[in-house]
């Protein structure tokens, strides 16, 4: 088996300063930057899901951002082979790769490896699907929570992809999702530092608030009623993040203007402390202090082994 290629892996919740850190490092470490945040990975919600901006990404190469349409969805597996792939090749160009993003799963899988699931009936697949748009999220997510909670605790309740990956993996395997991660693995395709933005709740929240305010008035629900031109289905992938779900909801009339608000909010929260929770799980995790940008640096750089 091939060594696995070095990188950088830079984490932490929602709202905690990583692209600041990010850029930084590139300056530090002639580094381009892959995104590993399962939402940023959609084209039409650059906004509302905090994608770097156009300076930000004039600054140094970033990759894998806002690439994918709406009514597609992406695996991790999927993912760390186009992360490898980049790594690759910008190791070859004599750079370093520096992976930055919020979803645990993604490191999880390019540190550790992906497991090995057999193939799922494609019917079973579409049986699940058809059983999301009748019942919902919340039912399906609530039946996850009785066979493989603790895959469940780790997913938004309206992460419709995931919630029917998970089952039907339970269903057609007998085993849990979480099992077959403990169980399966291949061997991994990277290997580096995972440096974690130590960033409390109660420093989050202001942050998390305001930012959502910016995003509000930067216009993020016109991205939104755009973003319904391209695709008209509530259950395609790209719409079942956070924010963009509130927003949707907020456009069919579900939700008054307040009520969007303070349920994105609130779900904002929830996902950062589920971030938080599942990266201080992590063995391996290296906290840093999210403002102490030099400090971010030069862990990178003493644990950069080219």
């Amino acid at each position: 088996m091939a060594a696995p290629l070095p990188v950088i892996c830079l984490a932490g919740p929602t709202g905690s300063g990583k692209t600041a850190a990010a850029l930084a490092m590139a300056d530090a470490l002639d580094g381009e930057v892959i995104n590993a945040d399962s939402r940023q990975v959609y084209a039409d919600f650059p906004c509302i899901t905090a994608q770097p901006t156009a300076e930000e990404r004039a600054h140094c190469p970033h990759h894998l951002y806002g690439f994918l349409p709406t009514a597609q969805k992406i695996s991790a597996g999927r993912w760390a082979d186009q992360a490898t792939a980049l790594a690759r090749d910008i190791l070859a160009r004599g750079r370093t790769p520096l992976l930055v993003g919020g979803t645990g799963l993604y490191f999880n899988t390019l540190l550790h490896g992906t497991a090995q699931i057999p193939p799922v009936d494609p019917a079973l697949t579409q049986a699940l699907t058809d059983r999301m748009e009748a019942e919902g999220a919340a039912r399906l997510h609530a039946e996850l929570a009785q066979v493989d909670p603790a895959y469940a605790a780790r997913i938004h309740p309206n992460d419709r992809q995931r919630i029917v990956r998970a089952l039907e993996v339970r269903q057609a395997t007998g085993n849990p999702f979480t099992w077959w991660h403990k169980n399966a693995m291949s061997p991994p395709p990277c290997a580096g530092p995972l440096l974690v933005l130590d960033a409390p709740l109660t420093w989050l929240e202001p942050r998390l608030a305001r930012r959502l305010d910016m995003m509000l008035d930067a216009g993020a629900m016109n991205e939104a009623r755009a973003a319904l031109e391209h695709c008209n289905d509530d259950g395609a992938p790209g719409w079942s993040g956070i924010g963009c779900a509130e927003a949707l909801a907020f456009l069919r009339g579900r939700l008054n203007f307040e009520e969007c608000r303070s349920l994105w909010l609130r779900n904002t929260r929830a996902y950062a402390k589920r971030q938080l929770t599942w990266f201080r799980a992590r063995k391996e995790a290296l906290w840093l202090p999210p403002e102490d940008v030099d400090g971010v640096v030069a862990a990178a750089r003493s644990r950069w082994a080219r």
